[in-house]
């Protein structure tokens, strides 16, 4: 690929389309309890958008292998010809939500020219992130999480005890929230869906300062492509928990699990990130049906464009998008 490939113009539009696809066809198991179902709906919805575009798309970040669900395989080649993208999919950020009837599900997809994605294994990964307009390096991986902190609000003009972390509700993740709490800070904690984390710190209205904590790496890849967008940070490092896991990562040619990525290397070039809500969140709003149709809403980022937009789309009494 070419240095400085960029996308087809209709690139943006067509992310939105496809997002939109998957959270309408995911909609209707909005608290139904049936988490499977729903994700399978979001993976066929999700599928049936990306064929119907002018790109010769193969998937480096899918989903489905850690739980078995339906899935976006990787390697899978999508699209009826024409530049060769990189696709990332969450077809359905936060099946249990949906399930659930919680908040910030979502549908998730990022496209950049070929071979600028990360072809991450379906492992976990430690993640520290924050947004635009800071100094480079201002956080850190392997840095101390207390002096992170002070680093940020310094650089962000706030005293420590304004900073709001947000981090997944694990138990993994008691030592980080102890600290948290202990410098006077506020742990924003949230049950699933660390894709929204990690865009959260890019919002102007100071939803999250920071994010931390160890998620799925295609989810760390995904939050990579929304930060290449909007010039955030962010550093990660896969995790194997064991033998089966370090098997994968080398079946990706992923050998050194101590390598920290920076977000550079995750998603580089033009990318475009599109995040449709299913259910309401702090990021978009959820589908919702009306007496005229149904109405989504879009998060929509294109690095080469230097655009940040919320897209509202009322689609017609079939849903069609």
């Amino acid at each position: 690929m070419a240095e400085g490939a960029q996308l087809a113009p209709s690139a943006a539009l067509d992310g939105v389309r496809v997002s939109e696809r998957a959270a309408l066809a995911t909609a209707p198991w909005i608290g139904r309890g049936d988490k499977k179902a729903a994700d399978r709906d979001a993976v066929a919805g999700m599928r049936e958008a990306l064929n119907e575009l002018a790109i010769s798309g193969r998937v480096v970040i899918g989903e489905g292998e850690r739980d078995k669900a339906p899935m976006l395989y990787i390697g899978e080649e999508l699209g009826h010809g024409g530049p060769a993208t990189d696709i990332a999919v969450d077809p359905l950020e936060g099946t249990s939500l949906t399930a659930k009837g919680g908040a910030n599900a979502l549908a998730v997809l990022a496209m950049a020219p070929g071979g600028t994605l990360l072809n991450a294994p379906d492992v976990y990964m430690d993640k520290i992130a924050v947004g635009g307009g800071l100094p480079e390096g201002v956080v850190r991986l392997d840095a101390p999480l207390r002096d992170n902190m002070r680093a940020l609000a310094a650089a962000k003009g706030k005293d420590v005890e304004d900073l709001r972390v947000c981090v997944l509700d694990r138990s993994r993740h008691d030592s980080i929230i102890e600290t948290v709490r202990a410098m006077g800070a506020r742990a924003i904690l949230i049950g699933d869906g660390d894709i929204a984390g990690v865009i959260a710190t890019t919002q102007e209205a100071g939803t999250v300062d920071l994010y931390v904590g160890q998620g799925g790496a295609p989810e760390g890849v995904l939050g990579a492509a929304a930060l290449t967008c909007v010039g955030g940070q962010m550093e990660t490092r896969l995790v194997a928990h064991d033998a089966d896991e370090r098997a994968r990562a080398e079946r990706w040619g992923i050998t050194d699990l101590d390598r920290v990525y920076a977000r550079a290397d995750m998603a580089g070039g033009d990318v475009v990130f599109a995040a449709t809500g299913v259910t309401d969140g702090f990021l978009v709003d959820g589908v919702h049906r009306t007496r005229e149709g149904t109405r989504t809403q879009t998060l929509l980022m294109h690095a080469a464009a230097g655009t940040v937009r919320r897209l509202s789309t009322h689609h017609g009494v079939r849903g069609g998008a």
